[in-house]
């Protein structure tokens, strides 16, 4: 379609009878485009060296151990979050979610990133790191520091959060310790609720050893004859459609509560599962499995269907992790190594409660006390709260919006822009990538507002990324919804996962066509707006709707478009022009004008990335970076790295923004990629400069609130040891409870 500012017949008329589950086979164009933020056209990039230093003299070649692994940042990155629940600064039940969050971050880890390296291990594949280790040495590092961390992890609540809880009157006890009345109440409660859901697997010469699904909890049961005969293996898997924690001392007020985990009650009447037999032992274990992996695309079939299929699949991928109780016999144990075929190096003996999932379970407890101080988020000045919301289209008509989310409200900004578009009688088309939404509860604003809009007639696009890790089922759900109400529904792009955010509204204004939208870095999902920290640009900007027109057409069509405006596509275009920039930072730094780089983002592991921010180091380039997870960039390094930090901040809300500053260009940038891989050559994502003074203020603000030396936060050496900062004594500010406030987000 090109660069034209008007629209496609089909937004305009309707055109033809809509192409819905559809994959688009056309591969995407395979060079995007950088800008300097002056011109109208961005020209295409020539094929820049990784460390692309704008015609600069290239340097000499940097050391070979320029790296930090990746998987070990990545614990490093845990270890960070267990600090926070080891932390008595932070509110108890907080303490505990904390707890639960490293839990289901080790899981994941292990269902993809270990599983990736056991793969190529098995396969042979001698690809290493880029610090040089093979994947066996990996995973041999991987699981020693997993030991400690996993000795730590049930330490912070053994020793910890459980007994400051139970100084609360929020207990979790084993059955020896509840009191008789409990007991029998409870027993009841098991007859009647948990007993006849329950299916204990014999092992036998009759009865193969049971398949295990991972994640699942599981008791392994030893049971013998009456007489004393010949000992019987058997496997009771705890249900996992009823709590986990259940509730002792119903019917009292909901400030103190004593919770026994179901597999103490499960336990506790094995007699009755295993009637007539003896039993002589039990012990809790858990598998973990490989989850990772990929669709195999083909060109003539159906992605939904595929994946689908592999969906089914992913239960019954190999072991990867066996957790077991530390008191586990060591006949049990080999019999469970034996079976599953598991290797004994992946086994993780953890000295208490399995599974610490579960503690998200007690924010039920009414103990504001015990929480963070609750909040709502802030009306953006500009769609300024009153009887009647004020229109969007209007607000945006008088200048761009930037939103910052959980501080200003998702709800009247970004949900309402959806919705008001889908109620518009002047409106013509919406066109809106999907990401993550919601579960699968039925329960996504926006998705209803889409289906308004379609069931009104307009034209509506949803490309819904069903290949979304662990969210394809849900996704595939809200594809059928969508479809069935008439949205034209397109899965994106053979190879890449569309992971950009973003929206476009194309409205009728009397004779003339505007185009108004949205690009952020998070997902147009209303529950984690108010968890993640992330940025949103509301524009009715000519130049930017034309971009995502163009946008658009390349993933639901076949359009090549190869140049833009005010946007980089990745793959390809983002990291080239990132490159480009820092280039220039080089150049005015030795030029002797003011050049620096700030960076805030997710990961930062690209190599090319890495180098060319080394480069500008060695140029006397000023780089800061604030990166929430991994880091493979060594910082502080003389003769490397001199001019670089690294700072990683974590708290009540997950820093998930991406912002791009370039001082000699005085360039911002926001959007959906990070320094990645994945996000640089696999996905399609989208980055967008924000030119407005007054937005690119805003901007300013939250980098030097992150990056002021009074920040609570973890400064990374060169060493690889993520410090707390500041430790001279200083007063600490929170740089989330800061903007809390300056945004004027009530609690």
């Amino acid at each position: 379609m090109g660069n034209n500012a008007g629209v496609s017949n089909d937004e305009s008329r309707g055109g033809d009878e809509p192409r819905t589950r559809r994959q688009v086979t056309t591969t995407p164009p395979p060079a995007r485009t950088t800008g300097n933020g002056s011109s109208s056209e961005i020209h295409n990039l020539p094929s820049a060296p990784p460390a692309a230093t704008g015609g600069a003299q290239v340097p000499d070649a940097l050391p070979d151990d320029r790296y930090f692994n990746r998987e070990l940042s990545w614990q490093d990155f845990n270890a960070r979050v267990l600090a926070l629940a080891e932390d008595e600064s932070q509110p108890l039940l907080e303490r505990a979610k904390f707890l639960a969050i490293f839990a289901s971050n080790l899981d994941e880890f292990y269902m993809v990133r270990v599983a990736g390296l056991k793969r190529r291990e098995k396969t042979g594949l001698s690809v290493r790191s880029a610090d040089g280790l093979t994947p066996r040495e990996q995973l041999s590092y991987i699981a020693k520091r997993n030991k400690d961390l996993v000795e730590r992890h049930t330490l912070a609540f053994e020793r910890g959060v459980r007994p400051a809880l139970a100084a609360q009157g929020i207990r979790i006890v084993k059955w020896s310790q509840l009191e008789q009345a409990d007991r029998v109440r409870l027993s009841a409660y098991f007859t009647e609720q948990i007993f006849p859901v329950l299916t204990p697997l014999a092992v036998d010469p009759a009865h193969p050893f049971p398949y295990i699904s991972g994640l699942s909890l599981n008791l392994a049961v030893t049971v013998g004859d009456a007489e004393g005969g010949t000992e019987r293996f058997a496997r009771v898997k705890v249900p996992n459609n009823v709590p986990r924690l259940v509730r002792v001392d119903r019917g009292q007020d909901n400030a103190t509560a004593t919770f026994l985990p179901l597999e103490e009650l499960i336990a506790a009447h094995l007699g009755e599962l295993f009637s007539g037999m003896n039993v002589i032992e039990h012990h809790v274990f858990r598998v973990t499995r490989n989850a990772d992996f990929e669709v195999e695309e083909d060109r003539d079939e159906d992605l939904l269907q595929a994946l689908e299929r592999e969906l089914a699949q992913r239960r019954f991928g190999p072991p990867v992790r066996l957790e077991v109780a530390q008191d586990m016999s060591e006949h049990m144990l080999e019999l469970l190594l034996r079976e599953l075929e598991v290797d004994p190096q992946d086994v993780v003996e953890v000295p208490g409660l399995l599974d610490l999932n579960c503690l998200l379970q007690l924010h039920s407890v009414d103990r504001k006390e015990l929480k963070d101080r609750p909040f709502v988020p802030a009306t953006h000045p500009a769609f300024g709260e009153r009887e009647t919301p004020k229109s969007v289209f209007a607000t945006l008509r008088e200048g761009d919006v930037l939103v910052h989310h959980p501080y200003d409200s998702f709800s009247t900004s970004v949900q309402r822009f959806i919705e008001q578009a889908a109620a518009d009688d002047k409106v013509l088309a919406i066109k809106q990538t999907l990401y993550r939404t919601s579960g699968t509860s039925g329960d996504s604003p926006i998705v209803d507002a889409l289906i308004d809009a379609a069931e009104a007639g307009k034209q509506v696009v949803a490309l819904v990324e069903i290949k979304a890790r662990f969210d394809e089922q849900a996704n595939i759900t809200w594809a059928r919804t969508l479809e069935r109400a008439g949205v034209h529904v397109v899965y994106g792009l053979v190879g890449l996962k569309t992971h950009c955010k973003v929206a476009l509204v194309v409205r009728q204004e009397g004779s003339t066509i505007r185009r108004y939208c949205h690009l952020g870095t998070g997902n147009y999902n209303p529950r984690t707006a108010r968890l993640y920290e992330d940025i949103g640009l509301l524009t009715a900007d000519p130049a930017i709707g034309a971009d995502l027109t163009d946008l658009f057409n390349v993933l639901t069509g076949y359009s090549r478009q190869q140049t833009y405006r005010n946007i980089l596509i990745s793959p390809n275009g983002i990291r080239r022009g990132i490159l480009r920039y820092i280039g220039d930072e080089i150049e005015a730094a030795r030029a002797g004008r003011p050049a620096g780089v700030r960076i805030k983002c997710n990961s930062l592991v690209d190599e090319q990335v890495i180098d060319g921010l080394y480069r500008a180091s060695q140029a006397g380039v000023e780089v800061d970076i604030v990166v929430r997870g991994i880091c493979a960039l060594k910082p502080g390094v003389p003769g490397l790295s001199d001019n670089i930090s690294v700072r990683s901040i974590l708290g009540r809300f997950l820093e998930h923004s991406r912002i791009f500053h370039f001082r000699g260009t005085d360039a911002y940038w926001i959007g959906s990629a990070d320094m990645m891989h994945r996000n640089l050559d696999r996905r399609i994502e989208a980055l967008v400069q924000v030119k407005d003074p007054r937005l690119a203020a805003q901007l300013d603000g939250v980098l030097n609130s992150a990056l002021d030396p009074s920040t609570r936060c973890w400064v990374l050496r060169s060493s690889g040891e993520w410090l707390p900062s500041p430790s001279d004594g200083t007063t600490v500010r929170d740089h989330q409870i800061e903007l809390l406030r300056k945004h004027g987000a009530t609690g």
